[in-house]
């Protein structure tokens, strides 16, 4: 049993609590207690908020300078403080708009993909043969993988170097094997038409094919010129199988 004494205490200290925990909840602002939620841990890390303070940034600037940075240092050597520097944001702005390091990578990867690296999906859409396709390719990327005014290469090859992170690793591996298997698609289709001859080895020929798209990334990276990569092509053509 609890004394009257002690039945007198317990009541003044959970009075106490109450006066504590209602000033609290008068101090706490919007973004601190947002209207209807408990407990703000409960929402997942980058989950939409439907009030609060408005948004201090511009997401898809900040996102441009996102893809600039891993572009730049790869994925595991570009730490959550160099994206903050780099976007001009806060860590609990990066999280919130973008979630963690991980999920604004495969934002970046995604972008990256439609916005600068597009030109082997055009060139196999848009070309009559696999032969086409390919010679396109390797040109535009000699021009893509050397603009003056971004980091030379291709950020899917280049961040991938030294990655430890296996799905990281993994997702950017899947991508440039895609890439592989829709060269080897099409020089099948233009092996069973006749435009190349019976005998080509479509794989070996696709694989070629990415070897030199990525061996010229990493050239690019290592200062060649445009015109030194574009020799090569010239190169790698002039071994294309004909009928």
């Amino acid at each position: 049993m609890v004394s009257g004494k002690g039945t007198k205490l317990t009541e003044q200290a959970e009075a106490a609590v109450r006066e504590a925990d209602g000033k609290a909840h008068a101090a706490a602002t919007p973004s601190d207690r947002p209207l209807g939620a408990a407990k703000t841990r409960d929402r997942p890390v980058g989950a939409a908020k439907t009030r609060g303070r408005p948004r201090s940034f511009d997401r898809e600037t900040a996102l441009e300078k996102a893809i600039l940075a891993f572009w730049e240092r790869g994925y595991e050597a570009t730490s959550v403080s160099d994206l903050t520097r780099a976007m001009d944001i806060g860590a609990p702005s990066l999280y919130a708009a973008f979630g963690d390091k991980r999920s604004l990578f495969e934002e970046v990867v995604r972008v990256y993909s439609s916005r600068y690296a597009a030109f082997a999906d055009h060139a196999l859409a848009e070309s009559p043969t696999s032969r086409d396709a390919v010679e396109r390719t390797l040109r535009e990327a000699a021009g893509a993988y050397t603009e003056p005014d971004r980091p030379h290469g291709c950020l899917i090859a280049h961040a991938a170097i030294n990655c430890t992170t296996p799905e990281v690793a993994t997702s950017l591996r899947d991508r440039r094997n895609a890439t592989i298997a829709a060269f080897e698609g099409r020089i099948e289709e233009d092996i069973a038409a006749g435009t190349l001859p019976a005998g080509t080895d479509a794989g070996a020929l696709a694989r070629h094919t990415g070897a030199m798209i990525q061996g010229m990334s990493q050239q690019a990276r290592d200062g060649a010129s445009r015109e030194e990569l574009e020799a090569l092509v010239e190169i790698a053509m002039s071994i294309w199988p004909r009928t």
